[in-house]
C-alpha cells in the first residue's frame, strides 16, 4: 500500500467530529485508506454488497439503530441513510461515530447539505501524488509561500517526465506493467464509472451521449470553457451540456478553475477553464501515447498543465493552509496558468512550460500579476522540462516540474 499523507488529516477529523466523509474518485484508495486505518476499531459496511445496500436502503433507521462507530463505504449509493445518521449522532453526539466515503462530491447532494451541515467534515482523496508514489513528503507549498525555491536532488526530464504524465494517479493503473495495459484500465474504468456511479446521483435518458461528451471534453482541456461550442458537435444545448459538466465534476471527472479576480487588474477574462482531475485518464481519452508525443510535441502542453495543476491540488488537501485556485487571463492575452491564494491572502503565480527553454518571454504574466499585486505576491515560478533552477528577477524563477515532489 502506498502511504496516503491525507492520513493524518482524517484521524484528526475523526477525533472531534460526528461524521467524518471521505470522497474522491472511485478507485482512488478511499476503501483501501479507511479499512488500513480503522480496521477493529469501527465496524465496515460497503454498499457496494448488494444484500448490504438492501438492507440500507429498505430501512435506514433500523441500519444504523444500534451502531456504535462504524465506516459505511460507498454511501451515496443510498442516501436515506443520511437523516437516520443524524438522527443517531444527535442522539449520540460523540466524536467519530461515523466515517463515510463517496464517489460523488456528496456537498452538492442536497440531501447530503440539509441533513449533516454542522456535523460533519468532509476530506478529500484523489489519486495518488507523485511524492506518494514516491513515498517522500513534499516542501514545494511550504516553501513557496515562504518565497522559497525548494531544493531538488533528483530532477524529472524528458521521456521520463512524460511517462509519469501518461501513468496518471489511479494506484491500480500505475501497477499495470504496461502503456498499453494502463489505457485499457483507464477505459474500462470510465465506461463502469458513467454507467454505474451516475446513476446515483441522478437519472439521465441519454447515458451514451455523456460518454460521447467526456471524449469531447478531453479535447477542450486546458482551455476556457465553451458549453455552447462543446455541446453543439454532439447537438447538445447550452444548457444540457452545462449539466452534464456539473455531473462530471461531482464524479471528479472534471474540475472547473475559476478565473482570478481583482481590483487591482482591469480587463479580465471572467470565464473557468476546464482540466480533468487525472492525466492518465485524459491520455488515453486522447490515444496519447510516448510515441505520439515525440511526433506531435504541441500535445503535451494541455497535459503538462493538467498534470501540475492536479499534483497542486493533491498537495494542498494535506497541507496545513487552505488554498484556493485560480487561473489569469485578460484581454491582451497576458495569462497565468495557476494561481494559489491561502488563506492570508497571499498568492504565488505558476506557469508551466512543456519545453526545456525558459525566455523572458514567459513570465510576462507572472510579472504583470506580481507587479498589480504587489505586497500579497508571494512567488512566481514557471515549472519546465530542465533539471535547473534560474532566477528570472525578484521573486521569479523557473524550476523543473519534478521540484513538485520534492
Amino acid at each position: 500500500m502506498y502511504p496516503r499523507f491525507i492520513e493524518q488529516r482524517l484521524e484528526e477529523a475523526l477525533s472531534d467530529t460526528r461524521v467524518v466523509v471521505l470522497t474522491g474518485p472511485r478507485q482512488s484508495g478511499k476503501t483501501t485508506l479507511v479499512r488500513h486505518l480503522f480496521e477493529g476499531k469501527m465496524t465496515f459496511f460497503t454498499l457496494d454488497n448488494a444484500s448490504t445496500l438492501d438492507a440500507a436502503a429498505r430501512d435506514p433507521v433500523g441500519f444504523v439503530r444500534n451502531l456504535d462507530r462504524a465506516i459505511i463505504d460507498e454511501v451515496q449509493r443510498a442516501p436515506g441513510l443520511l437523516l437516520a445518521i443524524k438522527e443517531s449522532v444527535d442522539n449520540d453526539p460523540r466524536p467519530g461515530r461515523f466515517l463515510l466515503t463517496g464517489s460523488a462530491h456528496l456537498m452538492t447532494l442536497p440531501k447530503v447539505a440539509d441533513s449533516l451541515a454542522g456535523r460533519m467534515e468532509m476530506v478529500r482523496l484523489l489519486p495518488l501524488a507523485r511524492s506518494e508514489i514516491n513515498g517522500a513528503s513534499p516542501t514545494f507549498l511550504d516553501s513557496v509561500f515562504k518565497c522559497e525555491i525548494p531544493p531538488i536532488h533528483h530532477p524529472v526530464v524528458a521521456d521520463e517526465l512524460i511517462a509519469l504524465v501518461l501513468a496518471g494517479g489511479f494506484p491500480e493503473a500505475i501497477q499495470r506493467r504496461t502503456p498499453a495495459r494502463r489505457q485499457n484500465w483507464y477505459r474500462n474504468y470510465l465506461d463502469a464509472l458513467i454507467h454505474r456511479d451516475v446513476r446515483d446521483i441522478t437519472q439521465i435518458e441519454k447515458i451514451n451521449q455523456l460518454q460521447d461528451l467526456v471524449r469531447m471534453l478531453s479535447h477542450y482541456n486546458g482551455q476556457l470553457v465553451n458549453y455552447s461550442g462543446i455541446g453543439a458537435p454532439l447537438d447538445m444545448s447550452h444548457t444540457i451540456t452545462r449539466k452534464y459538466l456539473g455531473i462530471l465534476e461531482q464524479l471528479f471527472l472534471i474540475r472547473k478553475l475559476n478565473p482570478w479576480f481583482s481590483n487591482h487588474l482591469k480587463r479580465l477574462t471572467k470565464t473557468p477553464k476546464l482540466h480533468f482531475l487525472d492525466t492518465g485518464l485524459l491520455a488515453s481519452l486522447q490515444d496519447i501515447t510516448i510515441e505520439k508525443l515525440k511526433r506531435e510535441r504541441q500535445l503535451f502542453g494541455p497535459l503538462l498543465e493538467t498534470f501540475v495543476l492536479t499534483e497542486l491540488i493533491k498537495l494542498s488537501s494535506w497541507h496545513s493552509q487552505v488554498l484556493e485556485f485560480y487561473h489569469y487571463r485578460d484581454k491582451e492575452k497576458n495569462e497565468v496558468d495557476i494561481i494559489m491564494r491561502d488563506r492570508k491572502g497571499q498568492i504565488v503565480g505558476i506557469e508551466v512550460k512543456a519545453s526545456a527553454t525558459v525566455t523572458n518571454a514567459d513570465f510576462s504574466g507572472l510579472r504583470k500579476l506580481a507587479e498589480a499585486e504587489k505586497n500579497a505576491f508571494s512567488l512566481g515560478v514557471v515549472l519546465y522540462d530542465h533539471d535547473k533552477v534560474i532566477p528570472f528577477g525578484e521573486r521569479l524563477y523557473a524550476a523543473p516540474v519534478s521540484m513538485l515532489w520534492h
